[in-house]
């Protein structure tokens, strides 16, 4: 039998391999009711991380969970609720959504973000919350299991246009990332 080998880091790669035509837009950026969600994937010491690359999962706004074809070829109206997007440069990536819907009544509404980066052994999982309604945040299930001083780092700022979502990989103010059974 052979040793158990390391497993290997993701990327960097996404930039040649995995983006697609129109894979940040959710919906068309002049749609009445589109949001921007946006923000920074920083690393330990502050720097913007270049290439990582985010996956976006949400509700529609009424709360309900997509199940329609055609996320890797966007139609211009069907709203499936996925998209992908790579940071520039500077470690910004950006979004252009609709704002999602409370799953289940009271519950917070989120946007589930997946992080994928150069020396990650494996993708990371989060959660960025809409601060609209603090009731409804301090009632959500999740959120009411992260220790108080670092729920923040799950709540998304409030923007004219929507909402800024910064990660932090590590360091001070490292974001709180989810683990999932099997994952």
């Amino acid at each position: 039998m052979l040793p158990p080998t390391p497993a290997q880091t993701v990327g960097p790669f996404f930039g040649y391999a995995l983006p697609f035509p129109q894979d940040d837009e959710l919906v068309p950026p002049g749609r009445a009711d589109a949001i921007r969600l946006h923000g920074d994937v920083l690393d330990g010491s502050g720097a913007g991380v270049p290439d990582a690359l985010l996956e976006l999962w949400q509700a529609a706004p009424d709360g309900t969970v997509p199940q329609e074809p055609g996320s890797l070829r966007r139609d211009g109206w069907t709203f499936t609720g996925w998209g992908r997007a790579s940071t520039d440069d500077a470690g910004h990536y950006s979004f252009t959504t609709l704002r999602p819907g409370a799953t289940e009544p009271g519950a917070a509404p989120f946007f589930l973000v997946t992080v994928f980066a150069r020396g990650l052994m494996n993708r990371l999982f989060t959660r960025a919350y809409l601060p609209d309604d603090a009731d409804a945040l301090a009632a959500d299930r999740l959120l009411a299991t992260v220790a108080a001083d670092r729920r923040d780092t799950l709540i998304a700022a409030a923007e004219p246009t929507g909402y800024r979502f910064d990660v932090r990989l590590q360091g001070e103010d490292e974001t709180v990332f989810l683990a999932y059974p099997g994952e």
